[in-house]
């Protein structure tokens, strides 16, 4: 039993065996992943959910790793059998440093300028409530966002008095006016999976926020490269983390004029200082107040898992195999919706919680999008060509069943 002062090495730095499957190693080539000359198998069997399902879901939250499970179990039964007390919370500290410094690299951003946070929702809703919005200023932001976005910046426009105009993602970099504080968008909307404008790195003067759930993960993300002030990201989604786990990068020319807006003992550099207690001077002042020593584990197996098989091999395939699922659908006479080189594939349907309904009994996990017509699936590294013949199967066999 791994004790509460060691780092549990089982799931974590065992990731790479992990993605070794008995019977794949002397596969032929033809079994081999195009792009990057890596086996897709060994991905996938990482994946429990994939024996029986054709899991397209992770936009809402991504397959869980057997490893993750296992991480997070021994952290568990490590407090359960030697208590929570000293050693437990130096454990603590030491996985929430890598938990940080794993998803600063997600976002290519340095490990002090990332806040570990509960969701997206909570890293957008920390930004809003403390950038200093007063009556008479404008939000814009696009007509597509997440209720994510759009619950706090609703509560700004009710408590504040601030404006909020809502405009097409593509135009929000051209929106911008001189009463305009803040910019809140996707980077990569969650209904089409299509991508903020370019020339939002080219805005100055006003900060723009990032709801980067359907990017970190899913995307290459450099936060630099975006030159926005602050991305927000979900643990459970492409992070393949668990509900309850996010980040929050704050550029570090925004520090000092994003207070922290209700700064507790993890956020204080000195938290037994009293009332002359102050917050860290990095994103750590952002934390949200709780996050539990075996949610950090089970965040830090997935991305281990993921990090094995490679960054740029989970990003290059997935991307291909959304991109050749849309191109089926239009094939079969589908419309879908206008997207990005991303993971999203959202198409027309008549009744879209009924086909939602009828593809999950076919064993293909895919969601609806409330509001629209649309049912999306969200491709992942994890998926194959199987996921995608059964997805455009059961879609053929339904629409045959109602003629």
């Amino acid at each position: 039993m791994t004790g509460p002062t060691t780092p549990a090495p089982g799931p974590i730095a065992t990731a790479t065996a992990v993605l070794r499957v008995p019977g794949t190693a002397g596969r032929g080539a033809g079994h081999r992943d195009t792009l990057r000359g890596v086996n897709p198998a060994e991905l996938r069997a990482a994946f429990p959910v994939l024996d029986r399902l054709a899991y397209l879901n992770a936009g809402t939250c991504g397959p869980v790793p057997r490893a993750a499970v296992e991480a997070a179990r021994a952290e568990l039964e490590s407090a359960a059998e030697a208590g929570r007390w000293t050693p437990y919370f130096e454990r603590l500290r030491d996985l929430q440093a890598r938990h940080r410094a794993a998803y600063a690299a997600r976002v290519g951003a340095r490990p002090e300028d990332v806040a570990l946070t509960t969701s997206t929702t909570d890293g957008v809703a920390r930004v809003v409530a403390a950038l200093g919005l007063r009556r008479g200023d404008e939000i814009v932001t696009s007509d597509e966002e997440h209720p994510g976005v759009y619950g706090p910046v609703v509560a700004a426009r009710e408590r504040l008095g601030v404006r909020v105009r809502a405009v097409a993602l593509a135009d929000v970099a051209d929106a911008i006016g001189p009463d305009t504080a803040l910019v809140a968008c996707s980077h990569v909307g969650w209904v089409s999976g299509a991508v903020a404008p370019p020339a939002l790195a080219e805005v100055v003067n006003v900060p723009v926020l990032l709801d980067g759930a359907q990017g970190a993960g899913a995307v290459p993300v450099d936060v630099g490269a975006l030159r926005c002030a602050f991305y927000a990201a979900a643990g459970q989604k492409w992070l393949c983390g668990p509900i309850g786990t996010g980040l929050l990068y704050v550029a570090p020319e925004w520090r000092e004029r994003l207070p922290p807006a209700g700064p507790g003992h993890v956020n204080l550099g000195d938290p037994h200082a009293g009332l002359d207690a102050v917050p860290h001077g990095d994103a750590r002042a952002h934390d949200a107040s709780a996050l539990p020593p075996e949610a950090s584990a089970f965040a830090l197996a997935a991305d281990a898992v993921l990090g094995a098989f490679g960054w740029d091999a989970v990003h290059a395939r997935a991307r291909e195999l959304a991109e050749r699922l849309a191109g089926a659908l239009r094939e079969r006479g589908l419309t879908v919706a206008p997207r990005g080189e991303t993971t999203l594939v959202a198409w027309e349907a008549d009744d879209a919680p009924a086909v939602r309904d009828r593809l999950a009994a076919a064993g293909v996990v895919v969601r609806d999008l409330p509001g629209t017509p649309l049912v999306r699936a969200s491709v992942g590294a994890w998926n194959d060509e199987g996921d995608l013949e059964r997805l455009l199967t059961a879609l053929e066999a339904g629409a045959r069943g109602r003629g």
